[in-house]
């Protein structure tokens, strides 16, 4: 027992070193000194000749410095002494192609890709070493090759991702169906790969194949598998109204819910396509199999209303709301619409008093502890708007204790902060927000590193926090959407404060507000100069981002736009908005390689 634990020992050790020897090799090779590379391959070879990865490291070096012969002598005798191993055959001819001798290469690639014939379950090894050479007609015919000789080999997906890097994008696509065809599971993992071609723009080479094939596909064989990538592909391309044609399909002949339907309508209102949103919500009610989803259907027509009509029509959906009260109740089943209401009366009408009795007279009714916290959390709210701040953190607190382990008991902590810091005390503020860093809300974490920051950056040089309380004044007048105050506010800031810290977040927050009350232009010179004087901190991405969405959206140059996605793409590689800016830059260039 004790000699097999020593041995044990001894050979965890050698081992160990030859990892390490491994290891020291690789990086030698990847600093480019080819020369110890050489050595200590040559030492673990020597240690271990049936080791693969030692073996081609060792040809690789030769290869490096030039030593072809060598290199070939290697590959030779390697082949010599292996069964059958047609793979050193691509070997042999990489080593020919680099010394630039491509008659002598392609000799030994075709002997590669022949030996498919006498054993198609080569195809495989063989494919993936001329992949590994970019070599990628050899490695698709090795593929089609061995399928036509086994019909029992797939090998749909390797050639799908060749075509695609061949750019032979309807051939890609093809591969892809018939994969998908076989199962159709499969298609959440192709939508992955698709991501990589499909784009925005339904004009381009890759929407447009893609399209044509799943339009045959579907006159061929009526297939809902059809349906769904068609509407998929609609929803890549903002065809909301096509993609709702598919879902409507969908939906007669299946028995799925109309949730997929909903889920397109919430799509369609947040890409801005209101008139979509409306028609696929309208058909949602018309079928609804209940009277909640009826309601559910009411109520986001309601929030569209309310997002794209002016003040002239608040009365027109104040007497909307009446209405559908009377139709379905003031009991807990109409909770959130009451709810909305009650956000509406306060926020939009400047009827805070009613708004709260409304919420008072709901909370009596209400048993279940969710439906409390959800009722004290906006009469929290309201309290605030009226600046009554700390009855208002009274009823947060209380929202906390109903439910605990609910993320609407992490959404009032964050509100505690904010409300502390509306009323100045931002040392307690800043605890809460500490807390808040590590929340399972990503959007609530980043919310509060933010305010943290915020708090923490302008509490160092200023002791008294001067410029910091009027940005968390100017703060409150933007809750209370008195946007006009706010920006009136955060330009005397910018003024009497200008050089100090707070400045960028000044300008980025004035900006946004140019930007809800219709005044680009101006939005436009705030981005500029937080990108001219503070490119550097931390709010640089966000002013990139923002003004190349401007640029794109509302001031309609696109070249501008690409200059800034592309100053992210190259410039803030860890900003959270560098996936959008990225997808973004290659819609507007209409390239959608992998690289920007």
């Amino acid at each position: 027992m004790r000699v097999t634990f020593i041995f044990l020992i001894l050979f965890c050790s050698i081992s160990g070193v030859r990892g390490q020897s491994e290891v020291l090799a690789r990086n030698f090779f990847d600093q480019g000194e080819f020369e110890k590379a050489l050595k200590t391959y040559e030492k673990l070879v020597e240690e271990n000749p049936q080791n693969t990865s030692y073996f081609f490291g060792l040809v690789e070096s030769h290869q490096q410095l030039e030593n072809f012969t060598k290199a070939e002598e290697l590959l030779r005798e390697k082949l010599n002494n292996s069964a059958n191993n047609p793979t050193l055959l691509i070997e042999l001819g990489h080593n020919y192609e680099l010394q630039q001798n491509d008659e002598k290469a392609d000799q030994f690639y075709a002997e590669a890709l022949s030996a498919v014939d006498a054993r198609p379950n080569y195809a495989y090894s063989i494919a993936r070493t001329f992949h590994k050479y970019s070599l990628l007609e050899n490695a698709a015919k090795t593929y089609e090759k061995a399928m036509e000789l086994n019909n029992e080999l797939n090998y749909n997906l390797q050639l799908a991702r060749i075509y695609g890097e061949q750019g032979e994008t309807e051939k890609m696509f093809k591969n892809y169906l018939e994969l998908i065809e076989a199962n159709p599971d499969f298609f959440s993992i192709a939508n992955r790969e698709f991501g990589k071609y499909i784009s925005a723009d339904p004009s381009t080479e890759a929407n447009t194949a893609f399209r044509r094939l799943l339009l045959t596909k579907l006159q061929q064989n009526p297939s809902l598998l059809y349906n769904e990538m068609l509407s998929w592909l609609f929803i890549q391309e903002q065809e909301y109204l096509k993609a709702f044609s598919q879902e409507k399909a969908i939906y007669r002949r299946s028995d799925k819910s109309l949730q997929s339907i909903l889920n397109l309508a919430v799509m369609a209102r947040e890409a801005e396509d209101f008139d979509a949103a409306i028609e696929i919500v309208n058909y949602v009610i018309e079928e609804a199999p209940s009277e909640n989803i009826v309601l559910q259907g009411n109520q986001f027509l309601l929030k569209m209303q309310l997002e794209n009509e002016d003040e002239k029509k608040y009365s027109d959906i104040e007497k909307r709301y009446s209405e559908l009260l009377e139709e379905f109740g003031t009991g807990l089943n109409t909770l959130n619409l009451q709810l909305d209401l009650a956000n509406f009366l306060a926020f939009k009408q400047e009827k805070k008093e009613e708004a709260i009795a409304l919420l008072k007279k709901l909370s009596e009714k209400a048993n279940r502890d969710f439906d409390k916290a959800m009722i004290k959390l906006a009469l929290a709210d309201i309290l605030v708007l009226q600046e009554k701040f700390n009855e208002a953190l009274i009823y947060y607190s209380q929202v906390q204790n109903l439910v605990k382990n609910d993320q609407i008991s992490q959404n009032a902590r964050f509100k505690v902060a904010k409300t502390s810091y509306f009323k100045g005390d931002f040392k307690w503020a800043k605890q809460q927000l500490d807390v808040l860093k590590s929340s399972t809300s990503q959007l609530i974490a980043n919310d509060a590193m933010e305010l943290s920051l915020l708090i923490e950056d302008n509490s160092i040089e200023d002791s008294t926090q001067t410029a910091l309380k009027k940005y968390a004044r100017a703060d409150l007048l933007d809750f209370q959407e008195k946007n006009s105050e706010s920006i009136e506010l955060l330009g005397e800031l910018l003024n009497l404060h200008k050089g100090e810290k707070i400045e960028d977040e000044a300008l980025l927050k004035q900006a946004r507000l140019f930007e809800e009350t219709d005044q680009p232009e101006k939005a436009e010179n705030n981005y500029l100069a937080i990108i001219e004087n503070f490119n550097a901190d931390i709010l640089a991405d966000n002013a990139h981002y923002y003004l190349a969405e401007l640029y794109a959206n509302e001031l309609q140059k696109p070249e501008k736009a690409k200059e800034y996605y592309e100053q992210i793409i190259f410039n803030f590689a860890d900003s959270i908005y560098f996936v959008e800016a990225r997808k973004k830059y290659r819609a507007l260039r209409g390239d959608y390689e992998e690289n920007p």
